[in-house]
Order: structure tokens, then C-alpha cells, then sequence
């Protein structure tokens, strides 16, 4: 499999790139973000998906590694396949996807074209412990200090709330408000739980 590929851009659509690589032009699905970080460069390296298929041989092409690595989380749950992954990646940001996993946001998932209630449920409960846990959904819960968190998260257990409940809370405030303080952070919790 194909890790990545760095060429020159020969041509740029919203949906797909033809990358230039020791001259082969290897035509690459994108998502609408990964065309926007992509926009206006001459050279670029993608990361890279292969699906092989009976028929064809498809490259999926990502700016982001992280944005790959969601790719293939969402293509993971039954019912999505690679079109569908690449048109939720084009519809939201992956912060945003991870969050309303997360946060198992339904509506926000059915907001997607070709997702129904259905599928965004099988979304969440198939990736919910997989994208809390990835490296990449760091920038979510660790985009603030990290000691805050775990500061509020053992004063509120100490107060006797259940660890998961306060866990699943404080993820919430601190991706909203990433500075808050310690106090801060305690306050709007306690307000919620």
C-alpha cells in the first residue's frame, strides 16, 4: 500500500487532483478540505488511501494525516464506504466529526448528506472509543493544558461524581473553552452534572 506521494499539481478540482509524480499523472479523490489546504500550491505531498477494488484501483489522497486516519476510521463502520467517508470529510472538519462523535452529536452527523439517523448511530457507537483514544483527537481535549483537566477531573471525583460522567463533561467544556482555569472549568461542570 502507498504511504504517500509528493509531485507537482497538474490539475486541482474540489473533488479530485491529478498529482505529477517522475512523470505519472496519478489521478487522487480529495475532500473539500484537504482541496482548500491544497489551493494555490505547485507542489504538494498527499497522504494516501488505496482501495482495490474488482474493477478499479482508487487513490484517495489527504493534506492531513490525521484527516486519513478519520478516512479510515469512518470507513471502518459498516455502511460507509469511501464516497460516503469522503463526502462527510467534505461536509465537516475532522474536529468537527471528532467532536460530534464525541459528544455524540446525531443531528449534527445527519446533517451530512447521504447519512441517515441510522448510520450516524453506528457512526458514533463504532468509533466513539476509537477516536477518543487517537492520537490525533489530542488537539480536542489537550488543546488545553492537560494538568487543568485532570485537576478538575480529580476535584470532581473526590466531590463523588462518576469519573466517565465528569471525563465526558470536561471534554465538552475544555473543546469549547480551551483557557479556562482550573476554577472555571469546575464551575460550568458542577452547573451541568
Amino acid at each position: 500500500m502507498f504511504e504517500y506521494i509528493k509531485g507537482s499539481v497538474t490539475e486541482l478540482k474540489p473533488s479530485h487532483i491529478i498529482l505529477e509524480a517522475n512523470s505519472v499523472g496519478y489521478f487522487i479523490a480529495i475532500s473539500l478540505n484537504s482541496y482548500t489546504q491544497l489551493n494555490g500550491q505547485q507542489q504538494v505531498k498527499l497522504y494516501l488511501h488505496q482501495v482495490v477494488r474488482e474493477d478499479a484501483h482508487l487513490l484517495y489522497g489527504f493534506a492531513q494525516a490525521g484527516e486519513r486516519e478519520l478516512f479510515r476510521m469512518l470507513i471502518s463502520v459498516n455502511g460507509i464506504g469511501s464516497n460516503t467517508a469522503i463526502m462527510m470529510l467534505s461536509s465537516l472538519s475532522t474536529d468537527e466529526i471528532r467532536t460530534a462523535i464525541l459528544n455524540e452529536n446525531i443531528n449534527l452527523l445527519k446533517s451530512i448528506k447521504g447519512i441517515g439517523i441510522k448510520t450516524a448511530q453506528r457512526v458514533i457507537i463504532d468509533l466513539k472509543d476509537k477516536v477518543g483514544k487517537s492520537p490525533a483527537s489530542d488537539q480536542i481535549v489537550a488543546s488545553a493544558d492537560n494538568t487543568i483537566r485532570n485537576e478538575a477531573l480529580s476535584a470532581l471525583i473526590m466531590l463523588g461524581f462518576v469519573k466517565k460522567t465528569v471525563e465526558k463533561e470536561l471534554d465538552k467544556i475544555l473543546s469549547k473553552q480551551p483557557n479556562l482555569t482550573v476554577e472555571s472549568v469546575i464551575k460550568l461542570a458542577l452547573k451541568s452534572l
